[in-house]
């Protein structure tokens, strides 16, 4: 019999997102709504599982993980990069690592949920109107703005082309951007502090990596105009969180809307939750219900395809 545990289902849908009963009867599927940060209480809860599925990067699997958990076979992560798994350890200790297709789209969507929500103040009028206040603020316009862009690729291009469509002037820069690549999308490509000094919003768009990894500190803040909006919708580890923090709390930027962060779920206690000039949202980007279809769809796919014998969508090291 394969026992398959489902990370990390907040919401509690996974089993209404797939045909799990289309596995082997033998199989047996439990769902884990809550979130073990602390990897004894994970080992243990994973201990007696032949296959895991790990949703996005939400729980680590580092070598000292898996090398508690003898009995799993087949290791499962929504969508086809997961920073957060020893790759080498997994292949190592004979554990296959697949993947699921994704969508492009929901993250960019959000990230210009995040802008409209900050420019048109829009969660602070939602809480004023229910408690029987009237206009409390001035909202500002897209149009005729500047939006920055960190990186051009499926994600970046697509909040960029939205920017357009706000008619706003578009900025773009990554370490590998071309200038006919932006020109394509109509963007201009500069470089980053120029990026940083000119535009009114700045919205990150690049995967996480050494090269990425603390790219926006304190002195790219710091050349940001005050009256300039971050934006990131990416990883949190991009930006130095404390550097942020400092400058949200003395005006260095007007305010920040975030999805992602350093550490998740975000503590009770975090600054972040009680800043006023920021917009937080709790990892939302790819969480839509057309996503989940696939993420678990796939995941059902492989497997089968693992217990036939013929795994799928195989992630190497």
């Amino acid at each position: 019999m394969a026992r398959v545990a489902l990370l990390d289902d907040y919401q509690g849908v996974a089993l209404s997102m797939a045909d799990w009963k289309s596995l082997a009867p033998s199989s047996e599927v439990v769902v884990f709504k809550d979130h073990l940060a602390d990897e004894d209480s994970v080992a243990k809860r994973l201990a007696d599982f032949d296959i895991v599925m790990a949703l996005r990067e939400r729980t680590p699997f580092p070598r000292t993980l898996l090398e508690r958990l003898p009995k799993l076979k087949l290791l499962i992560t929504a969508g086809m990069r997961n920073a957060s798994i020893d790759m080498k350890a997994a292949a190592e200790r004979g554990v296959v690592v697949c993947g699921t297709a994704g969508l492009p789209y929901p993250t960019a969507e959000l990230a210009w949920g995040l802008i409209l929500s900050l420019m048109r103040r829009i969660p602070a009028e939602d809480r004023a109107t229910r408690e029987g206040r009237w206009q409390t603020s001035l909202g500002l316009g897209l149009n005729g703005k500047t939006l920055g862009v960190l990186g051009l690729g499926t994600l970046g291009s697509r909040a960029a082309k939205v920017g357009l469509a706000f008619e706003m002037d578009v900025l773009a820069w990554s370490q590998n951007l071309t200038t006919e690549r932006a020109k394509e999308i109509g963007a201009t490509l500069v470089p980053k502090d120029e990026l940083l000094a000119s535009s009114d919003i700045v919205s990150i768009h690049l995967v996480l990596g050494e090269r990425t990894r603390g790219l926006i500190g304190a002195r790219e803040l710091g050349l940001m105009k005050r009256s300039a909006y971050l934006i990131n919708t990416s990883r949190g580890p991009i930006v130095d969180e404390a550097a942020l923090i400092r400058a949200l709390g003395d005006g260095t930027i007007a305010g920040a809307g975030l999805d992602v962060f350093d550490e998740e779920p975000l503590p009770l206690h975090h600054p972040f939750r009680r800043l006023p000039n920021i917009v937080i949202t709790p990892h939302l980007g790819y969480v839509t219900s057309e996503t989940y279809r696939i993420f678990y769809g796939h995941a059902v796919e492989d497997i089968t395809a693992y217990l036939d014998g013929k795994p799928v969508r195989v992630l190497k090291p």
